[in-house]
């Protein structure tokens, strides 16, 4: 059963602890909820004590944010790719306890400073030694703070110091011994390296292990062999006549094979024979490649009892291997110089060579056979392999010591990058005060007149916008390319998905090219792949119905034109190819050519039906305008604007309620939840926030603005023709209520 974490005051991560004097929390409201401020070294000593239900997020990821990633690295203790609250309680308290002062974290130091270290705790104390020795050792021991890029220069601290408490030791650490050194970089070679603190490379204690375990095994299977004479009759030269034998075993079996058979039949002989067929089937083939063609012919010309013919007569394709074996076994073994090979004799060989063959299949430490029995036996009559356990045992015993440089840049980056980080994991700070980006915040977008500023970089579009899509956010989600100095496309990719949360999206599409500036500065190609459509902004919906009856007004007007367009395209084709017909078959072009009679008939009844239908609507509309206008003039003078401003709402109304209701419930959370994190609390962005997310183009305050347009299209006189319906208006009033028979009478 899993345990609950503690804090090292023993209270359980997560829990309020009860206290006499329980610390004074202050929190600020923003996005609908109340946030923590985190302002006071006291603020972070009882962090632990904070009910975790108050915590705008309980996790984020370590990739896809703008936020040193070494130090994310530091805290990710158990490396899932993740910063859980637990993991950052732990890095918090025990930042506390290293300093004299947590109101350091505050200042804003981006170098630790080594007063504020605190001496009275033991690691304290350790740190506070290995941060000036790193200061010396990098020439600056004068120096009163440390950064954490001058902590984490292992190069530079490790450079001239062999042993550093890592556990590994390169060869140089040998010093003027050159037989430990060599037997070092050996296992380097056949076992593997790892990298040192000091930039080198060498070995563990499982690099050495391995190795020395290998050789004894490896010394001990031939000290088997060197007990027991019959396993080398030949001594070291058994593995050669070994190997020659192996090669050649299959093939010398079935040559003796065939020759048994041709001696039980004759006829057989000539069948087992390559014969004409198979030379015919390699004549065109190209033999240069050491007769690659012929190995699978027989070793030799099969006969009856026919010995096996050590140089001339034996297949071109084997000749080699057939000396190799002459040499390493026939000779040593049956003495004497042969020319050929009988089965008896093959049988003997391989009797005298069985034990070296048993004893080569229970072959142990093959890792270590390159170096040869010489080489080994050497290595372990020398003493070395104590001489480098004592080494790897002296570098070990430092690690305390070195580990202690190591948490020098733990602190330095915990100093200088906590206090940033609390503020965007368990309150949003940065992002509700406008005053900074958030760690989410990847760069600004800029499209369409417009600039985005809530942008996260995402890894799968598809799957983030399905949860992403909860948020009520208007998303572009867009792939974004970087070119070289050469101007053509590099390597670098990014997906990001950006907020709309002003203007329009009239003008926004699938396809639609963009510029995005990551926080570094650097311009990316962007280009909308995806797009989630919500709501805006009240303006948008304000206008959307009236777009929506422009458009399709637009687009019936459009289908007419269209119609007509084809009509008289089609009319025109059939008349000039009945003019084209009339000529080729010599008639007048003024007679008409014969239609079918049905055709020619005129339906006086339906024409009649036509235009009583279009009488009937044209009435209608008519009578619908003129009840209209009728009403409009019934109404009292000041009447009217509320009538036209309560038609206009009628009409805009709806919609504008609906976007209210939606911008109201967009909520940061389903954004970045579908990104990895673990948002505690409903971050909602209403509309004033939401507008400042998103910026639209305008002129800067004091331009200058020139009205003159040369390529500007001719105006219209629309200030006359306002004045006109003015007048009318005023006539019509007049006639209306009695203005003309008073002023006449």
């Amino acid at each position: 059963m899993a345990t609950a974490q503690t804090d090292s005051t023993g209270t359980k991560i997560g829990e309020r602890p009860q206290q006499e004097n329980p610390h004074r929390w202050r929190f600020f409201r923003a996005g609908g909820f109340d946030q923590l401020r985190i302002e006071t070294g006291e603020d972070l000593r009882h962090l632990s004590g904070l009910d975790q239900k108050l915590w705008l997020a309980l996790s984020c990821p370590t990739s896809g944010i703008d936020f040193d990633r070494r130090t994310l690295e530091l805290i990710d203790t158990d490396k899932d790719g993740r910063i859980r609250a637990p993991e950052l309680l732990t890095a918090v308290n025990w930042t506390c306890r290293m300093v004299l002062n947590p109101d350091v974290l505050f200042a804003g130091h981006s170098e630790l400073p080594l007063n504020q270290i605190n001496p009275h705790h033991e690691e304290g104390a350790r740190i506070l030694a290995s941060a000036k020795r790193i200061l010396t050792n990098i020439g600056k021991a004068d120096a009163g703070a440390i950064s954490p890029a001058e902590a984490a220069d292992v190069g530079r601290i490790f450079g001239k110091t062999q042993l550093n408490g890592d556990g590994v030791v390169p060869p140089s650490a040998a010093g003027e011994d050159a037989d430990t050194a060599q037997v070092m970089k050996e296992i380097m070679k056949l076992v593997g390296e790892k990298p040192d603190r000091g930039g080198e490379t060498g070995i563990g204690k499982d690099e050495a292990d391995v190795f020395f375990a290998a050789l004894d095994a490896y010394l001990d299977w031939w000290g088997e062999a060197l007990a027991k004479p019959d396993i080398l009759p030949l001594g070291e030269g058994t593995l050669p006549a070994v190997e020659a034998a192996q090669k050649l075993s299959s093939k010398l079996d079935d040559y003796f094979f065939r020759c048994r058979l041709a001696a039980f039949d004759p006829v057989a002989g000539t069948a087992l024979n390559a014969d004409d067929k198979d030379f015919a089937a390699i004549a065109d083939a190209d033999l240069s490649a050491g007769a690659v063609a012929v190995s699978g012919f027989p070793l030799a010309r099969i006969e009856a009892e026919r010995p096996l013919p050590l140089g001339q007569g034996v297949n071109p394709a084997w000749a080699a291997d057939m000396a190799r074996l002459r040499d390493a076994a026939v000779a040593p073994l049956l003495g004497g110089e042969r020319g050929s090979l009988s089965e008896d004799d093959w049988r003997e060989i391989q009797a005298r060579l069985a034990p070296a063959m048993d004893w080569l299949r229970r072959k142990t430490g093959a890792l270590v056979e390159p170096l040869g029995i010489a080489r080994l036996r050497a290595i372990k009559q020398g003493g070395v392999q104590q001489k480098i356990d004592a080494l790897i045992a002296a570098d070990t015993a430092l690690a305390p010591e070195f580990e202690a440089i190591a948490a020098v840049e733990t602190l330095a980056r915990y100093v200088r990058d906590l206090v940033p980080l609390l503020n965007n994991f368990i309150s949003f700070k940065d992002f509700y005060t406008r005053r900074g980006k958030a760690t989410f915040q990847v760069g600004t977008l800029f499209i369409d007149g417009r600039s985005c500023d809530l942008c996260i970089a995402v890894d799968d579009p598809a799957r983030h916008a399905t949860l992403a899509a909860l948020s009520r956010i208007y998303l572009l989600y867009c792939d974004c390319t970087r070119r070289g100095a050469d101007g053509r496309p590099t390597k670098d990719r990014l997906t990001i998905a950006a907020a709309v949360t002003a203007g329009d999206a009239d003008q926004l599409m699938v396809g639609r090219n963009g510029v995005f500036y990551d926080r570094a500065g650097n311009d990316w190609d962007a280009v909308i792949t995806k797009i989630v459509s919500h709501p805006i902004s009240i303006r948008e919906a304000f206008w959307l119905p009236f777009k929506k009856v422009g458009k399709f007004v637009g687009d019936q007007i459009e289908k007419f034109a269209t119609a007509r367009s084809k009509a008289n395209e089609q009319q025109m084709t059939t008349q000039l190819l009945q003019t084209g017909t009339q000529a080729i078959s010599g008639q007048p072009a003024s007679a008409p050519a014969a239609q079918p009679a049905q055709q020619q008939a005129f339906d006086a009844g339906k024409f009649a039906g036509i235009f009583a239908a279009i009488g009937l609507a044209i009435g209608a509309i008519g009578t619908a305008l003129a009840s209209v206008i009728t009403g409009f003039l019934n109404l009292a003078w000041w009447q009217i604007p509320l009538a036209v401003t309560g038609v206009v709402l009628i009409v805009s109304g709806p919609s504008m309620v609906i976007a209210a209701m939606k911008l109201r419930q967009r909520n940061l959370g389903p954004l970045l939840d579908a990104n990895g994190w673990a948002v505690n609390a409903r971050a909602l962005i209403n509309i004033p926030f939401g507008g400042s997310l998103t910026h639209l183009a305008k002129l800067p305050p004091g331009s200058e603005r020139a009205l003159t347009d040369p390529y500007a299209e001719k105006e219209q006189p629309w200030g006359l023709y306002l004045v006109l319906v003015i007048l009318v208006g005023v006539a019509i009033a007049g006639w209306r209520y009695g203005w003309w028979a008073r002023l006449i009478g």
